[in-house]
């Protein structure tokens, strides 16, 4: 089995905190996600995540107008600079310090960003290929040029907005004053200060004309500034010193909730739309200069982070980091372009659906999400359950998910209809933390923290059948085998029980271990049980024998990183650490196990050896990601990081303490530390290609097909893109298939795979070398009919493929599982489509064929031609009232 799985994508986080950036086509949004950068497709519906990443949570992001450089700023002042399309990194440097704006110039030269006080402007370093890049004579030797520094505010700078010229730009500074600043020196030009504002002056824009601005403060206070002459001017012989920046006009935002403030907005130039956005969730937009009001609307209970305006001005996208939402709102019509919201409490478990297409989520926040593994996006959330979600799991038949809670409950979800149709209970209530389900999805068992018993319900009638009783603990983990004939049960007790629940007799004899049992699981066969303990052994059993087979000591390999309050170094803490979640691959070669670590390990079952181990993040900003402590950031009175410095905070909102009992607002148990990093689940995909993973970031997917690999295999000089295009035309379409597999470029293989005529596949197919080329053609067909609309296109080649090498697949089905249930699942999505489609135009004729006939009666007048037609609802008088057949009376 392949083990070189790598980061494919982030779901279940769609936004923490910074500012959200449109591409210069407005079909894609940049969402920084910790410390990663997600995009989101718009219009393609799809999403994905850069593959690098910051040491800390990302401030700020900015994107060049050009839309090939990304340039991403970390908490701590740390750049990367990235090539957007390509998703490499180019270059990193540090700023220094932390950084509260950034952005590029129109031009692209240049990028302005504010750090504290002081705003720099660099020179952008310049791309192979571009005009630009040819003007300086390529890349160069130090591609980071501070430009110039400009300083003149007394408070931290909020934002930087250039004119359209890139000659000027604005800042605005909680010193409740903007500036207008020069790029270059020009000649009669002096820095201007506009101050009026009574509050900390959150943005500053230029109209399109580049002879109105616009400040907005705090407070909701909205100036208009314009170059007018003093009112005490003489204005038939006016001085240049009389002309000057002032206030034309004053317009104010006024709440009606205590305390709403503004916390956010955006100004569109050509369009003159001015989007706000509040403390409590509440979004306004108005037209400039008139200020008139066109819509308000409240989206949130917590207060909007960024707010980002599409080039072209018709859709917003708002950020909200306390509940981690993102929204895309279209304006003009009033309709929600994109809403996501990831889980705002700590996962607990997951599943990957039988097809493989959906991957299910449970978190603290008492939520069930649903989230589609090609879009990357949730497509349903379930909040019948009032506690926090501890376990879930798929029947292996059928569309149907079970989940337990701390509520007591455990409930069926039927995936088709989205609803939950059946809940379970105990006769005492019970908090329920894991949960089994029968192969065949008649049976459903659960285990307690509160209980040793192992309750067992049927799925048809919803009523408790059995109580096993045995364990002398806590029951901590169930699997069922996938035959079907045992449950299996790990329980505190250090003992795991195999219970045969459809026989006459349900004792059963325990299997002794070391320590407290954390995670049971059966191999796909049916005959083999990991089990994980808290001393950190993986021990291996044979299910139909009951005796050990084999073990391993993970400690050692789960441990890794420190707190901020660890006293012991990382390479001591070994003997705390240990897997909580352990799960078999499809063929049961490997295990997956993970635990309270930065690490998860891939092991080989039959040698015990770690084949792997993949770091779930290196975000700084979490506990338990960094293997040595700074003593520089340690105090007399402790780590500086787990002291309280709100009250030192310069703004009194910021110094109030809300986390109080008996405040007006805010939550009592509110976190004050960072999170700490953790896997509490791991799953393998069904057709083995790819894992999930629970963690605190979100949900992690790694991939064999992550990225573009590049394949040497039987390859020399002459195999070249060219070539290969030069052998599709004189089609040689088996050749120039072959050589686009060896080059392993996806764009070619596709396009020689569709220049193949239709009469030619049966041709290509049968003189194709089986053995290297049939497994990469059935996965490449398989994918393109996911993706692509040439329905009957695919399924000629999928039909040629099969007729022709059935026989060779059958003999190979260990080699080839994999790719067959990849062809399965897109056989079967368009059959589903197919059948959507023609169930449809079946209802369509069925309701055609049932409205009332009538006839139309053609009369012939001297063979001339056509003189009436009897009128619309006339019926025909040589019709017999019975008779249901049309009759036409016309030419002959």
């Amino acid at each position: 089995m392949k083990t070189d799985f790598k980061f494919s994508n982030l779901l279940g986080t769609v936004y923490r905190k910074g500012n959200l950036v449109y591409t210069s086509d407005g079909t894609c949004l940049l969402s920084p996600v910790g410390n990663r950068v997600t995009v989101f497709d718009l219009v393609n519906n799809k999403s994905h995540t850069l593959p690098f990443s910051h040491r800390t949570n990302i401030a700020r992001i900015a994107l060049h107008p050009r839309g090939q450089l990304l340039l991403t700023v970390d908490e701590q002042g740390h750049a990367i600079l990235s090539h957007f399309q390509r998703r490499v990194v180019l270059y990193h440097f540090s700023l220094k310090s932390a950084v509260t704006a950034l952005v590029f110039s129109p031009c692209g030269r240049y990028f302005a960003v504010a750090i504290g006080r002081k705003i720099e402007v660099w020179k952008t370093p310049s791309t192979p290929g571009s005009s630009e890049g040819d003007e300086r004579g390529g890349l160069e030797f130090a591609p980071f040029i501070r430009y110039r520094q400009y300083a003149g505010h007394h408070d931290a700078v909020q934002s930087i907005e250039w004119s359209s010229d890139s000659r000027f730009f604005l800042s605005a500074s909680k010193d409740l004053t903007a500036r207008i600043w020069s790029l270059d020196p020009e000649e009669g030009f002096t820095p201007t200060t506009l101050a009026g504002h009574r509050a900390a002056v959150y943005a500053a824009w230029f109209s399109a004309d580049q002879e109105t601005i616009y400040t907005i403060s705090k407070d909701g206070a909205l100036f208009r500034w314009q170059y007018l002459p003093s009112p005490d001017a003489d204005l038939d012989n006016i001085a240049e010193d009389d002309e000057r920046w002032r206030i034309s006009e004053r317009h104010y935002f006024y709440q009606s909730r205590e305390h709403a403030h503004l916390t956010t907005a955006a100004f569109h130039p050509s369009t003159n739309l001015l989007v706000t956005g509040f403390s409590h969730g509440l979004f306004m937009i108005h037209e400039l200069p008139s200020f008139s009001e066109i819509h308000k609307l409240s989206i949130s209970a917590s207060h909007i982070d960024t707010i980002s305006v599409s080039p072209d001005g018709s859709w917003l996208a708002f950020g909200s980091s306390a509940l981690g939402q993102l929204l895309v709102w279209e304006w003009q019509s009033e309709s929600y372009i994109l809403k996501q919201q990831g889980h705002f409490a700590n996962l607990n478990a997951l599943t990957y659906s039988p097809s493989g297409d959906r991957i299910i989520t449970t978190s603290d926040d008492g939520k069930v999400k649903v989230w589609d593994t090609a879009s990357g996006f949730c497509i349903v959330t379930f909040t019948e359950h009032t506690s926090g979600v501890t376990a879930c799991e798929f029947a292996r038949r059928g569309n149907v998910l079970f989940t337990a809670s701390l509520d007591g409950s455990v409930r069926a979800f039927d995936l088709i209809r989205y609803r939950c149709f059946r809940t379970f209970t105990a006769p005492k209530r019970l908090s329920f933390s894991s949960i089994a389900v029968d192969p065949s999805g008649e049976v459903v068992a659960a285990g307690s923290l509160d209980d040793f018993d192992i309750h067992i319900w049927s799925v048809q009638t919803g009523q408790l059948l059995d109580q096993l009783s045995g364990h002398e603990g806590p029951v901590s983990s169930l699997a069922f085998a996938p035959n079907g004939g045992n449950l299996v049960s790990g329980s505190w007790d250090r003992t795991v029980r195999i219970w045969s629940v459809f026989a006459r007799t349900q004792t059963s004899e325990p299997l002794q271990l070391q320590a407290d049992v954390l995670c049971v699981s059966v191999r796909p066969d049916s005959k083999q049980l990991a089990v994980s303990t808290l001393d950190g052994q993986l021990t291996f059993w044979s299910l139909s024998e009951g005796t050990q087979e084999t073990g391993l000591d993970g400690r050692r390999d789960v441990s890794g990183g420190r707190k901020i309050s660890d006293r012991r170094t990382a390479a001591n803490v070994a003997g705390t650490k240990s897997f909580n979640t352990v799960t078999y691959s499809a063929d049961g070669s490997v295990v997956l196990a993970a635990g309270n670590s930065k690490y998860i390990c891939l092991y080989a079952v039959e040698t015990g050896v770690l084949l792997k181990k993949y770091t779930v993040s290196v975000n700084l900003s979490l506990e338990g990601t960094q293997e040595f402590l700074n003593s520089r950031l340690l105090t007399e009175a402790g780590p500086r990081g787990l002291l309280d410095d709100q009250g030192e905070a310069s703004d009194l909102e910021d110094r109030m303490d809300n986390s109080l009992p008996g405040s007006k607002r805010g939550d009592a148990a509110q976190r004050k530390t960072a999170p700490e990093v953790r896997v509490p689940g791991v799953a393998f995909s069904p057709t083995g290609r790819a894992f999930c993973a629970a963690s605190t970031e979100g949900l992690l997917v790694y991939s064999l097909d992550a990225a573009v690999r590049f394949d040497p295999f039987d390859l020399d000089v002459d195999v070249t893109p060219e070539s290969t295009i030069a052998a599709l035309k004189k089609q040689e379409y088996l050749k120039a298939l072959a050589m686009s597999f060896r080059l392993n470029s996806p764009k070619l293989i596709t396009h020689v795979y569709r220049s193949v005529p239709v009469q030619d596949i049966g041709l290509v197919v049968r003189d194709l070398p089986a053995d290297v080329y049939l497994e990469r053609l059935l996965r490449h067909v398989a994918k393109e009919a996911d993706a692509s609309p040439h329905l009957e296109f695919n399924l000629l080649w999928l039909e040629a493929l099969l007729r022709t090498h059935g026989r060779f697949l059958k003999e190979r089905q260990g080699e080839f599982a994999e790719v067959v249930r990849l062809v399965q699942r897109a056989v079967g999505r368009v059959q589903g489509e197919v059948m959507k489609v023609a169930d449809g135009n079946g209802h369509a004729v069925e309701f055609l064929l049932a409205q009332p006939r009538k006839s139309v009666k053609l009369v012939e007048m001297d063979g001339e031609g056509v003189l009436g037609a009897a009128e619309d609802g006339e019926e025909d008088q040589s019709m017999g009232e019975g008779d249901d057949e049309r009759e036409w009376i016309g030419l002959d």
